[in-house]
């Protein structure tokens, strides 16, 4: 199954968004609301419905980006904050996609690609960042499955891909995840190497 900006219409249009928490997730709740330097240049890609991004807008970050493949999602945001700049909601392909940011939000992307793609990702992720970029966020940890999105993975396999280009600072169940995804869930915080 190629999962293509068609694809991903489809699912915002039936209501198949099984993974949308309709808030901000709360373990990157609490990072972003630790963070003092409102200027930084923050992406969240594949961040469908993106209230990651809603929230930083409302707490003074100026500086998010989003790259979507669904134009349904990104028109979704821009509805419920109609003065998020256009030109910062991005329907593009992540992998396509270019720029530089000091930090970048992990939040249900990584799981919704198909595992072959996750050297792809790595890389790329790697090309997106700054030099000592972020990348933050949430890794689901249960069993990888064949049958998806979401597939899973784990802490081995994660470290595995991570720490060639990867300072993993922090890679731990998270203590505040919402009841559905509790102890199915790693925070992550990770350096461009």
């Amino acid at each position: 199954m190629k999962l293509t900006s068609t694809y991903w219409n489809n699912r915002y249009a039936e209501g198949s968004t099984g993974w949308d928490l309709k808030e901000i997730s709360p373990p990157i709740k609490a990072y972003l609301d630790q963070l003092e330097n409102k200027e930084l240049k923050i992406l969240i890609p594949g961040g469908g419905y993106s209230h990651e991004a809603q929230y930083c807008w409302e707490q003074g970050f100026k500086n998010v980006y989003v790259v979507d493949f669904s134009q349904l999602a990104l028109e979704n945001l821009k509805q419920r904050v109609p003065d998020f700049p256009s030109s910062q909601l991005i329907q593009d392909d992540f992998f396509k996609y270019s720029g530089q940011f000091d930090v970048v939000i992990e939040q249900t992307f990584f799981c919704a690609l198909q595992p072959e793609l996750r050297p792809a990702y790595v890389a790329h992720m790697r090309t997106l960042l700054k030099p000592k970029g972020k990348l933050v966020g949430l890794l689901f940890n249960f069993p990888l499955t064949e049958k998806g999105p979401p597939y899973g993975g784990s802490v081995a396999e994660y470290e595995n891909l991570f720490s060639k280009h990867f300072d993993i600072q922090k890679m731990e169940t998270s203590d505040n995840s919402v009841a559905a995804r509790a102890d199915k869930e790693l925070f992550i915080k990770m350096v461009k190497k």
